[in-house]
């Protein structure tokens, strides 16, 4: 009894969120587009107050979700909203559609349409000086970076210490020829699987501080995310430079120094960063000329941990560097 109780409660409430008029506005709209407090006032032409005390108990019912950008909440319908709720959103949702027309729908689909048309319009204004901070469809990072990918024209690639081969994949296209290198037979498996299709793709299983490959093999050395595991990061600098023909090009992304060393050691770290000066230090004395060796980002998850971006070529002065590795001290 309590049980059939507790769900002809339910039911009363939620058939009391589509009774009232203000809220079904404000789903009818959300359905179409996503709309801040703000817009929502303007195209229903209601008090601010009336429209946020409607949208909380939308939010407490889960029929609509929030999304915070900036100093702004834009709201938009929850397609995964309880079943029962969805069921009754389905009835009144085939009402508006298929029903006779009504004058308040109406009027307001004509407002956000118009809304919409201007706010399109005004965005590269109202962002002007910070549109890296602010999403728009289709700007992302990782569309902007594959489109210079797209640019860029590759030589012979050593990708050291390449993991499963994400980003070989991404310039195995534009190169002439791409070796990945890594430690874990597991992870260079799923490269394999990963790269099948590039027949200029090699991959190889060793060390970053003892390179299977001769001198003066590769134009460009790719160190991504790889030396906070060493424990001798100079060292692998080093073979870099040795693998490297004049003039190639290392680029390096890594963590700048932390006092998070519990937290990454859990995934295999063995440096906790890297100080701009100490990185800039190493990178030289492996016999690199530094372009660049700068904090280019920082995480916005906790603890926001800041990333070293580093880019550098071959010294035409770098002496030759041995062939035999055991020689090195």
């Amino acid at each position: 009894m309590a049980t059939e109780t507790t769900r002809l409660s339910d039911l009363n409430a939620l058939c009391g969120l589509f009774a009232d008029p203000t809220r079904v506005r404000l789903m009818a709209l959300l359905r179409e587009e996503e709309l801040s407090v703000a817009e929502l006032t303007q195209i229903t032409e209601l008090a601010q107050s009336r429209v946020s005390t409607h949208l909380g108990k939308l939010r407490d019912a889960q029929l609509v979700t929030p999304r915070r950008q900036g100093k702004s909440t834009f709201h938009r319908l929850n397609e995964g909203m309880p079943a029962s709720a969805n069921t009754l959103w389905q009835v009144v949702q085939a009402t508006l559609d298929e029903g006779a027309p009504d004058e308040l729908i109406d009027a307001d689909r004509e407002r956000c349409r118009a809304l919409v048309k201007a706010r399109e319009a005004a965005w590269p204004d109202a962002v002007a000086g910070q549109m890296e901070r602010h999403y728009s469809p289709g700007r992302t990072w990782e569309a902007t970076a594959r489109a210079f990918l797209g640019l860029a024209r590759h030589g012979h690639v050593l990708d050291a210490g390449s993991g499963d081969g994400t980003l070989a994949a991404l310039i195995a296209p534009r190169a002439e020829s791409v070796t990945c290198l890594d430690r874990s037979e597991k992870v260079l498996e799923a490269a394999r699987q990963r790269l099948s299709r590039h027949e200029n793709v090699h991959i190889e299983r060793g060390e970053l501080e003892h390179l299977p490959f001769e001198n003066e093999r590769f134009d460009t050395v790719m160190l991504f995310n790889v030396l906070t595991y060493l424990r001798e990061p100079g060292r692998a600098l080093r073979e870099a430079a040795r693998v490297l023909r004049p003039g190639g090009n290392v680029a390096i992304v890594t963590l700048e120094a932390h006092r998070h060393a519990g937290l990454t050691a859990a995934y295999g770290h063995v440096v906790p960063g890297f100080e701009l000066e100490e990185l800039r230090r190493l990178i030289r004395r492996a016999g690199f000329d530094v372009e660049s060796c700068e904090v280019t980002s920082r995480e916005r998850r906790k603890p926001k941990f800041s990333v070293i971006s580093a880019f550098a070529h071959r010294s035409d002065s770098t002496p030759k560097p041995p062939t035999d590795r055991r020689s090195e001290t």
